[in-house]
């Protein structure tokens, strides 16, 4: 069996652990020693687990809860700007950290968002206690970047590891964040023009290192190699999402030829490694979707996977799934010898949701917490092409502490097998437009929000998987509006069926999100549904005319495969 085939018959339910995957929640891997309180820090403002000393059992917990869940491979992030375990050769997380020195925190506090004198207190409150459970392990001895490896093998899943290329967390402050590289303190190591737009959210958040110096190479190899060579993987990712920077647009030919050099060295590393050990070691990485830009900034990704550098690609949105990433052009593209993984994020889109009550109101909806918004993203990816799954951020719905919302890890099992998707019910989103949680340019363009003049009409796109002729199914498109918009006819066709008037207004979503079940006050949607025999599979069209007289703006557009309705 060659190493391609290999990937599409043993890994296809990958999930990717960030360095903070254990830590998050110790009051859930190991409950017996945590517990989750208000009210706790030096000023009593922050929710914190209170306990300890954290232990290697909740990483053993939860790997096993993984390996219950049908995941096959674990793709563990070692990584953000520093290594965060702790490395022999390379800048840690923690060098120079002592128990109780809040002071070593806070010049990382403006890059999370605590400006106000009380933020920052409550910022330095979270990060001691939350650095302190790898304290804990530190002074145990235990490197848990290793014991996710060991969790692994007795678990029976497969441990790979995941680096990223080049994580700028600490972007407001790059030489004074304790998690930055000591190569970002250096304003030459720096990129100087990925910040194009002067309306830009953030545009020092752009300022990652530039690969085209050598130095940035050299650390960035060394990284690579320790993880790799010293620990007991047998996969690894190079995550170019978080974040997509790696040399000045627009890279000549030569700064690409150059880059492709270095990922050969790379594949070199990864395939001494599978001679010593005798064990295949793909080599893969994590991108967003469009990869004419990504070769502006220096990574052709075609190029390198038809000459087999790499051997699979994983492609998603950042922190927002992306609902339309059109695998299928991916795959003409990139060959069939490339192994495509569906990136699958936690968060649905930048639209305002609420819990009934209102008391729980989001921005983003985690759909970590809908196994019918779960279904219908794996079925959308596979439809069109996709040969497996990675889940991304799946454990930052726990983190959050959201009522109501809680992480479906059981919901995992089979996502990955199509055929045992379809007449399952299901809540496809369309993808929205926002200046958070993407990375403008790299990511698909969203088709929402949209401004639909009287008279005019709009197709949308949107990848599903075909249903069951006999399924006790129906499709119901849910259109969600303004509010405060006068709402007139509004026809909508589903793969050009004669356009369907029968609307029905409601402030409900299709489908519960956890707690989260109706939309925000400002928005109202309206429903009209059709046969389950219209569903095609891959990519489906619905057509929204404005029959009115007045202008709209289309905030949403969500189908849902759906129990049929029983007309009384």
């Amino acid at each position: 069996m060659g190493l391609r085939e290999r990937l599409r018959s043993r890994h296809r339910n990958l999930f990717n652990g960030d360095t903070c995957s254990f830590f998050y929640n110790p009051e859930k891997w190991q409950p017996e020693d945590f517990t989750l309180k208000d009210g706790q820090g030096r000023h009593g403002r922050v929710r914190l687990p209170v306990g300890g000393p954290f232990q290697a059992k909740a990483i053993l917990r939860y790997v096993e809860l993984l390996a219950e869940s049908g995941i096959d491979t674990f793709v563990i992030n070692a990584n953000a700007s520093r290594a965060w375990y702790p490395s022999r050769k390379i800048p840690s997380i923690l060098d120079g950290y002592r128990r109780g020195d809040r002071e070593f925190f806070r010049g990382h506090a403006s890059s999370a968002g605590a400006v106000k004198p009380e933020e920052v207190e409550d910022f330095l409150d979270r990060f001691e206690a939350f650095f302190g459970l790898y304290q804990d392990l530190i002074d145990a001895g235990v490197d848990w970047l290793a014991e996710t490896a060991k969790a692994c093998r007795a678990s029976g899943i497969t441990p790979w590891v995941s680096v990223r290329m080049n994580d700028f967390h600490g972007w407001a402050n790059p030489a004074g964040s304790f998690f930055n590289h000591p190569l970002l303190a250096q304003p030459e190591m720096r990129l100087k023009r990925s910040a194009y737009s002067p309306t830009m959210r953030n545009p020092l958040y752009r300022e990652g290192l530039n690969f085209e110096r050598a130095e940035v190479r050299a650390a960035l190899f060394a990284q690579i190699g320790e993880v790799v060579e010293e620990y007991d993987f047998e996969g690894l990712e190079l995550d170019w999402l978080r974040n997509p920077m790696c040399c000045e647009p627009d890279a000549t030919p030569e700064t690409i030829a150059m880059m492709t050099t270095w990922l050969r060295q790379v594949r070199a590393l990864v395939d001494a490694q599978a001679r010593r050990t005798g064990r295949p070691y793909p080599f893969g990485l994590r991108i967003p979707g469009r990869l004419e830009t990504l070769r502006s900034i220096g990574l052709d990704v075609e190029a390198l996977c038809r000459e087999g550098v790499v051997d699979w690609v994983g492609v998603s949105g950042f922190w927002c799934t992306a609902w339309e990433m059109p695998h299928d052009d991916l795959r003409r593209r990139l060959g069939n010898e490339a192994v495509i993984y569906g990136g699958l994020e936690a968060g649905a889109n930048v639209m305002p949701t609420r819990s009934a009550n209102g008391a729980v109101v989001q921005q983003v909806r985690r759909i970590t917490s809908s196994r019918e918004m779960l279904r219908a993203n794996a079925a959308g990816k596979l439809a069109l092409g996709a040969d497996a799954l990675e889940w991304f951020n799946f454990y930052t719905t726990d983190q959050a502490h959201i009522p109501g919302l809680v992480s479906d890890y059981a919901a995992l099992r089979d996502l990955h097998r199509i055929d045992g998707l379809r007449g399952q019910p299901k809540h496809y989103v369309l993808s929205r437009a926002a200046n958070v949680l993407t990375h403008i340019p790299f990511e698909v363009p969203p088709q929402l929000p949209l401004a639909l003049p009287a008279a005019a009409y709009h197709a949308f796109r949107l990848p599903m998987c075909a249903e069951p002729a006999d399924a006790p199914l129906e499709v119901v498109v849910q259109v969600i509006l303004r509010a405060s918009e006068t709402i007139g006819a509004l026809p909508v066709s589903l793969n050009a069926s004669w356009p369907r008037l029968a609307l029905e207004r409601t402030d409900q979503l299709l489908s519960p999100c956890g707690s989260l079940t109706h939309h925000v006050a400002d928005h109202i949607a309206l429903n009209v549904r059709f046969p389950i025999s219209l569903v095609r599979e891959g990519w489906n069209e619905i057509v929204v005319e404005n029959g009115g007289p007045d202008l709209l703006t289309l905030i949403g557009l969500e189908v849902g495969v759906l129990p049929r309705r029983t007309e009384t």
